[in-house]
């Protein structure tokens, strides 16, 4: 028939029964970390797997999520008007352009996001410590005003202590150059730094947290009273964001795991040589 011996003798190297069931548990595995973190994708997936103790090629798990339509679940946000009551104040310079951190509460970052619910919209202010990403205060609120900013603050200064020289990172929105917010932080002793107006991409440390939770928790709950908003946001930010959650530019490590390396490798004893 002209048909090479060897091409009679081929048999595949996996078997396709053997390799049919190996894609249906890697696809139950993706499913079970989507369904806790519905956003991750298979860079995620990956290391999630990995921190688990299954290694899985990136190739494969593409693969299986094509196969099985097992995609990270992002809506596109509605943006609200938003009028602000509150006489606008000195701007300051963005002070964080080129600069290199070396250590936790150098440099907090800051901003606000709304949370739709029936009848109209909740604030949120959270503060984030840049250089471990983790949410280190929060505020929630009917007003989007200085007061939410200003109560935000207090809460990470609770949780953080004080930190005299830590750069204070904001836009230019008017409860950050109200006299009365820039007032608490000059008492507080930070320096103050501001993004240039139109650049979100200058305080894209917070927003990039605002994107997390829009995506993972707020659109795919679909909150509807102030009691889901004041229950769960929190949650969210505490149990998953801080300590499960996976962030990339930290090497896949949660925040408050990534800060707790830091500060071990800071606290170990140097051992004495000879």
């Amino acid at each position: 028939m002209g048909i090479k011996e060897s091409s009679y003798y081929y048999k595949p190297k996996v078997d396709p029964d053997i390799k049919r069931q190996s894609d249906l548990g890697l696809k139950n595995e993706i499913e079970e970390i989507q369904l806790k973190y519905p956003a991750y994708g298979y860079r995620r997936v990956k290391h999630h797997l990995r921190r688990s103790g299954k290694r899985v090629n990136h190739k494969r798990i593409q693969r299986v999520m094509k196969k099985y339509g097992l995609k990270s679940a992002l809506k596109k946000a509605f943006i609200p008007y938003r009028k602000y009551s509150d006489a606008p104040g000195p701007c300051f310079p963005n002070r964080v352009k080129g600069l290199k951190l070396t250590g936790p509460n150098q440099m907090w970052s800051t901003d606000m996001t709304y949370i739709k619910i029936h009848g109209g919209f909740i604030y949120l202010s959270a503060i984030l410590d840049v250089y471990t990403r983790v949410v280190i205060g929060w505020a929630i609120s009917r007003k989007i005003d200085k007061e939410l900013c200003i109560a935000a603050m207090k809460s990470a200064i609770k949780n953080r202590g004080e930190h005299p020289g830590c750069i204070h990172h904001s836009d230019q929105g008017v409860q950050y150059t109200s006299h009365k917010y820039v007032r608490f932080l000059m008492n507080h002793k930070f320096k103050i730094s501001m993004s240039a107006k139109g650049t979100p991409t200058e305080n894209g440390y917070i927003e990039s947290f605002f994107k997390t939770l829009k995506h993972e928790e707020i659109l795919l709950k679909g909150y509807k009273t102030w009691d889901e908003v004041v229950k769960r946001v929190p949650y969210f930010i505490e149990e998953v964001y801080n300590k499960k959650r996976l962030h990339s530019s930290l090497g896949y490590m949660p925040p408050e795991e990534y800060e707790a390396s830091i500060i071990n490798l800071v606290n170990r004893p140097i051992q004495k040589v000879g």
